[in-house]
């Protein structure tokens, strides 16, 4: 009889479970993407210049002022869209900005940059997306805003236009300078 009531019991106790987390799902906003990097530093790495492939640039960059790591790549339809801004916030606005191209071909971005202009202060190359995996990337493309001492503050995921600059980054980015 006992062995009847934990057969019964086991399934149910599932059921319950899967019941709580699909319903917490309902209210959760798919958009926001928590980072478990927030209020960390930026991780070690060791990347080269998307220019230069004999300079290699390592965490340190991050460090001196406020700036933001934008992640991009040629494949990504909606990063064209976002270099379009990218180089008008830094013509505007003189942000320093960082940006890291996500496993991609070297040759196409220099291609890219070369086109559309290139907003970044420092180009990283990230062709296998190691440093992309240890920020927890999801894809392209992704803007963090670092402060001075290399500590990760904000993480957006999608594309920077002047909607989100605005009203969420350009006020984090100011009380940081």
């Amino acid at each position: 009889m006992k062995r009847r009531g934990l057969v019964l019991f086991v399934p149910l106790a599932l059921f319950l479970m899967a019941c709580v987390f699909l319903f917490k799902g309902l209210f959760s906003d798919p958009t926001k993407l928590e980072s478990v990097l927030l209020d960390k530093p930026v991780p070690e790495f060791a990347l080269t210049s998307l220019h230069n492939p004999a300079q290699e640039y390592s965490r340190t960059i991050f460090t001196g002022k406020p700036m933001l790591l934008n992640v991009w790549a040629t494949w990504c339809p909606t990063c064209r869209a976002e270099h379009e801004f990218l180089n008008e916030l830094k013509a505007r606005e003189d942000i320093y900005i960082v940006g890291m191209n996500y496993k991609d071909d070297r040759a196409k971005a220099l291609q890219w940059l070369s086109n559309l202009g290139n907003p970044y202060a420092i180009d990283l190359y990230d062709p296998d997306g190691m440093l992309g995996l240890d920020l927890g990337v999801y894809g392209a493309p992704e803007t963090y805003l670092i402060d001075s001492q290399g500590i990760i503050r904000y993480r957006h995921v999608g594309d920077l236009n002047e909607a989100v600059w605005t009203s969420t980054i350009k006020p984090i980015f100011e009380q940081l300078e």
